[in-house]
């Protein structure tokens, strides 16, 4: 499935719900679908409005509003302008307000369904994320997006293994599959973004994309190890392949990239040569999110 359509649909609740809470709606003008969703939010954390899973998918669906805005020009200050308001109307709305309640069904019913839903495409503007939460026997893409390098596949994303659970979000690994054709193969792969401490700003173009920084402004985490990829990971038509896992500070890293933002995967060779692949933010933190919704 994708996002776009049962995100509108839960919107439209959403939105709904909130509206009809009266003390909010003086300060939800031009907030639109994001103040909605962050407002609660912040009322499921303060009241606990939600058994996990809705949570989960309703704090996936407001990252997924929040790229949206983005894409669709806000200012990343605009939107944390948004999220601070919102947060401070909920703060000060009474837990046990019945029309709070009517917000919490309302809600709880819109976004029920997403722990049912086994797939989804996160769309960027450039590339998709495709989440896979389908119960599997074999190695399996919880998340992933392909690429290529030169006439090799890239997959990268977040990978499971059964036989060796990983430590990344819920056992989920941040991976890359590479099929080298020929050889030598890499000795080492590392993961290269913009730095926010450095670039506390992604850099845009004129035209509103976003490109890398200056080498000076960027940051590489390193792949803690490889191994020989499983068949299910490999790309189509592929027979074999080598999988780099990174720590979980690489996946922490991505999900506060901005989605217009792209990033590098590089392999190293002892000749010194280096091959890179590119790929784009786009809603790694939404998906992870909807990933962290467990398996079905």
């Amino acid at each position: 499935m994708r996002i776009g359509r049962f995100s509108r649909i839960a919107s439209a609740v959403t939105i709904g719900a909130v509206l009809a809470l009266s003390p909010v709606l003086a300060s939800a003008e031009g907030g639109g679908t994001y103040y909605d969703r962050t407002f609660v939010l912040a009322a499921d954390r303060k009241c606990r409005l939600f058994q996990a899973p809705v949570a989960g998918a309703l704090s996936a669906a407001t990252l997924q509003s929040r790229g949206a805005a983005l894409r669709g020009g806000v200012a990343e200050a605009t939107l944390n302008e948004t999220a601070a308001r919102a947060r401070y109307r909920a703060a000060r709305v009474d837990c046990a307000n019945p029309e709070l309640a009517m917000v919490r069904d309302r809600v709880a019913d819109a976004f029920a369904g997403w722990q049912r839903i086994p797939r989804m495409d996160f769309i960027g503007d450039r590339a998709t994320w495709t989440a896979d939460r389908v119960r599997r026997e074999d190695a399996a893409w919880r998340l992933v997006q392909p690429s290529v390098v030169g006439a090799s596949p890239v997959r990268f994303g977040l990978s499971a293994s059964p036989a060796q659970p990983g430590t990344v979000f819920g056992g989920n690994v941040l991976s890359a599959v590479v099929s080298f054709v020929g050889r030598p193969r890499p000795y080492a792969a590392r993961i290269v973004m913009r730095d926010p401490a450095l670039a506390p700003r992604p850099w845009l173009t004129a035209a509103g994309s976003a490109v890398l920084p200056p080498v000076s402004a960027r940051k590489e985490i390193w792949s803690a190890g490889t191994a020989p990829a499983a068949p299910t990971l490999l790309a189509t038509g592929r027979t074999q392949g080598e999988i780099w896992r990174f720590p979980q500070t690489g996946a922490d890293a991505l999900a506060t990239l901005d989605p217009r933002e792209p990033f590098l995967v590089e392999f190293l060779f002892r000749d010194g040569s280096v091959a890179t692949t590119t790929f784009e933010a786009g809603d790694f933190a939404a998906a992870r999110a909807f990933v962290g919704l467990g398996t079905v």
